[in-house]
């Protein structure tokens, strides 16, 4: 039995390019990890919600409701695409698990040091709690993980996948 090549089981799907993956992934490890980050202040281990993004901005008391969470959460996810394509395109070569964690350290460093006093619902550094400073550390490093390993993983991937390709061909 040969197998017919135009049927429709023997295509294989074409994969997905490295910038739509990158695009993606930067979105949803948005989205997710800012969604654990406002659960996390409903139980009380941070006093920081993703809606300190919107206060520099946005007026209004609709910011601290419901309606101001979804936005900072989808606003979020989309500046993290942003990031995710910093991580693609400085760092991505690196396929260790430290190079998100180092990743997350920076961004954590970037926001509560370099760019606290934009948000002014995040307090000075010194003045924050401990459970917040270890709580959003590990936030910010579970987030650089996903989105480097995620990304570095992709990366390693289309590299055999072109090996493969380029040894298969016939000189």
């Amino acid at each position: 039995m040969k197998a017919n090549p135009k049927l429709e089981q023997n295509n294989k799907e074409a994969p997905m390019s490295i910038m739509t993956m990158v695009v993606l992934t930067g979105l949803v490890g948005g989205i997710l990890w800012s969604s654990v980050g406002y659960l996390l202040y409903v139980f009380h281990f941070t006093e920081i919600r993703p809606n300190v993004i919107l206060e520099p901005w946005a007026l209004g008391e609709w910011k601290k409701q419901w309606l101001g969470t979804v936005i900072s959460i989808i606003f979020i996810g989309i500046i993290s695409i942003g990031v995710a394509l910093i991580y693609y395109a400085v760092l991505k070569k690196i396929t260790s698990i430290l190079g998100g964690i180092g990743y997350g350290v920076a961004l954590f460093l970037l926001v509560f040091l370099v760019l606290n006093p934009i948000f002014p619902g995040i307090e000075p550094f010194g003045e924050l709690k401990r459970t917040t400073i270890i709580t959003s550390v590990c936030l910010f490093i579970l987030y650089g993980i996903f989105i480097g390993y995620s990304i570095s993983y992709e990366y390693d991937e289309l590299q055999m996948r072109k090996r493969q390709e380029a040894e298969e061909v016939p000189s």
